[in-house]
Parts: C-alpha cells; sequence; structure tokens
C-alpha cells in the first residue's frame, strides 16, 4: 500500500483544534489498516507570522510542493489586523494557492437530515439538499493587477482592483464544473454578471463554447449572480453543479454554506492540474469556516467540516472512495444520535465540544466497520 504524504497546515484560532481530530483520524486509519499516512506540519497566517515576520515562509512553501496532499485549517484574527497588508495571514493562503496553481475550489454544500432544522430556511427548502459550487481561485479580482490605494490629495484616495480574466482559465475551471456533473444529475449552471462586466460577457461565451464542443450531453443553464444568490435561498434544490469566478464564488459558496445550517459543516477542496504523466495533482483541502477567534481555546469548535475535508483529500487525491464514504457515513451517524456543536445545537439534543465530537465520529467508524 503506498504510503501518502500529508502536510497539516493548523493556522490560527480554532484551526489547531479541529486538526487536532484530523491528526487522531489518521492514527485510527493507520492503525486499522486503512491506509498509510505520514503527515509534516508548518505555519501558516499569523502564527507565521509571529514566527517570520511573513504569513508563509520559503520552506514550509517547499514541503507544499513536495506532499501529496496540503490540509489546511483556517488563518486570521484580530491580533493582526494592524500588520502589513502583503503578509497579513489571510497572504499565505492566497500564496499557497497561487503557487500550486489550484485553480479549482470544490465546495459542496450538503444538508445532513438531522441537522434540516439548524437551517435558517424551512425544512423543506433544504432538506436532502446536495449541491456543488466550483469556484475560479486563481484568477479575478483577487489577483488581477494593477491592484492599488493612490493619495489623491485634498483628503482623497482612489482605490483600484483589477477584474482580469483569459479563456484558458475559463474553459479548464469549466471542464471541472462539467466532469463533475457528468457523476452527478448532469446539471450546470454558470453564474456572472454578464450585463454589467466584460469579464462576465466573456465568461458566458467560453462556457458556452467548451459546452458545445465538449459536454453537449450535459444540461447547462445561465443566471447572473445576483439572481443565482438570490435563488440559492429561494429554492437551492433547484440546482445540481454551479461554477463561477473568484469573487461570486467567494461569495456564494458563503451563502450555500449557511443552507445547511453552518459554516461548521462544509469542506473544500482546491484543485490543481492534472500531471499527464504521474496523473496526480497538487491540491489543498480546507473548511469553509473561518478561524472564529472568538471560540479559540475554549474547545467547543465544530470539527465536522475539517474531519469532511480530510475525506475529500481521501476522493480527490488518493482515490479513497470506499474511505471517504465511510466518513461521511460516520459523521451522519454520530449527528442522527443527536449529538452536536454549539454552532448547530437544537432542543433534545446533547451538546458536545470539539473532542467529543471527533470521538463520536471515530466511534462510528468503529462501529460501521465492524
Amino acid at each position: 500500500m503506498p504510503t501518502h504524504k500529508l502536510l497539516l497546515l493548523a493556522g490560527d484560532g480554532i484551526g489547531p483544534e479541529v486538526m487536532a481530530e484530523v491528526k487522531r483520524l489518521v492514527a485510527w486509519m493507520n492503525a486499522h489498516g486503512m491506509g498509510t499516512f505520514e503527515y509534516d506540519e508548518g505555519l501558516v497566517g499569523g502564527s507565521a507570522y509571529d514566527a517570520h515576520g511573513k504569513a508563509i515562509d520559503e520552506a514550509t512553501m517547499a514541503k507544499a510542493q513536495a506532499c501529496d496532499a496540503v490540509i489546511f485549517g483556517a488563518v486570521g484574527g484580530p491580533k493582526w489586523d494592524k500588520v502589513p497588508y502583503d503578509v497579513r495571514p489571510e497572504a499565505g493562503l492566497l500564496r499557497l494557492r497561487k503557487d500550486l496553481g489550484l485553480f479549482a475550489n470544490i465546495r459542496p454544500a450538503i444538508c445532513y437530515p438531522a441537522l434540516a432544522d439548524a437551517s435558517s430556511l424551512k425544512r423543506d427548502v433544504v432538506d436532502g439538499l446536495d449541491i456543488v459550487i466550483i469556484r475560479e481561485l486563481t484568477g479575478g479580482v483577487y489577483f488581477g493587477e494593477p491592484k492599488t490605494i493612490t493619495d489623491l490629495g485634498n483628503g482623497q484616495k482612489r482605490a483600484v482592483d483589477t477584474q482580469v480574466y483569459d479563456t484558458y482559465e475559463i474553459e479548464r475551471i469549466s471542464r471541472v464544473a462539467f466532469e463533475l456533473a457528468r457523476k452527478r444529475n448532469n446539471k450546470v449552471t454558470s453564474m456572472e454578471k454578464r450585463n454589467v462586466m466584460k469579464t462576465g460577457v466573456l465568461w458566458n461565451e467560453v462556457v458556452q463554447q467548451v459546452h458545445a464542443r465538449e459536454f453537449k450531453d450535459v444540461t447547462l443553464e445561465h443566471q447572473l449572480a445576483d439572481a443565482g444568490g438570490m435563488q440559492l435561498v429561494r429554492w437551492p434544490k433547484q440546482f445540481d453543479v454551479i461554477v463561477t469566478d473568484n469573487l461570486f464564488g467567494d461569495m456564494l459558496s458563503d451563502v450555500a454554506a449557511m443552507l445547511t445550517g453552518s459554516l461548521g459543516m462544509l469542506p473544500s477542496a482546491s484543485l490543481g492540474e492534472m500531471d499527464a504523466k504521474t496523473r496526480t495533482r497538487k491540491a489543498m483541502y480546507e473548511p469553509v469556516h473561518g478561524s472564529a477567534p472568538d471560540i479559540a481555546g475554549n474547545g467547543v469548535a465544530n470539527p465536522i467540516a475539517m474531519i469532511a475535508s480530510f475525506a475529500m483529500a481521501l476522493r480527490y487525491s488518493f482515490d479513497r472512495g470506499k474511505e471517504a464514504d465511510l466518513i461521511e457515513k460516520a459523521i451522519a451517524a454520530a449527528l442522527d444520535k443527536g449529538l452536536r456543536t454549539a454552532d448547530i445545537k437544537s432542543e433534545g439534543c446533547k451538546l458536545v465540544g470539539t473532542r467529543e465530537m471527533g470521538d463520536a465520529v471515530i466511534a462510528e467508524m468503529e462501529r460501521l466497520t465492524a
């Protein structure tokens, strides 16, 4: 059995707490013959700034380039609000995405039946929800140049961010969406703002071309991104796979996350190009939630998104779908037994902390494999 090399970057806030549950899960899988996983660790975000004066150092980047998959926690917090912009905690995450070429962000939004009442929407709107948002991750307004703030004098300043997309960037992200849809319900909805943005015009045009040329068997729909956000909270089950740019994907995936009841429930995968020779790709897996500094250190954070992110690594990086399915079934079973962290608590359920929820997931894996 091959040895899979992981780089664990816990980051800041609740990152180390939820990452601890992944470490325990890795140890359990190694002990039960479900793979051979080795991991190294490194600093990223605010913790890296405190140690090295930058959000990620060269040694850690070298580890990220050499490993089979990066498992990432969360970065940031008020402690680092005043640090220079180019070394802010989030700069470490952006560099990982850019230098590893992680252009495709896959964010599933799944509502477990046991949590349907935890959503702010009505049960019938979210019960059984299973959609995926594919977000382009290395282009668009977050990386476009120029990106400046200019002093105009007389107390006036001008800020500029540049939204840029090339044809190839839109082609490759749309292919990811169409290929994933073929394995699901065969429907893609592309979202942009072609009514007011030239990048939206090009996005719409290129997605249509890729569809006509390579994926005629997949149903393709187009929506303006603002209308799409409204439809996500009106009737999200109309969607299967949504593909959109970096900025809109950032916002729409957070909207979709709350349909499930809590940001603490949702994992994500960020994938690079497939290497034609090795048939492998650079990849990073992270929960959608942030560093939640207000609850950090209290042992109350929800580790499910972090655990589910590791399950996505098993599925997308290591072709271990059976083990990924087992983890997801164990999460569902723990929730079915009424265990809840504070972010998803409901009447009649048992309130547990980070470690207790991790214990419950591993216990369900024990039961399911007995």
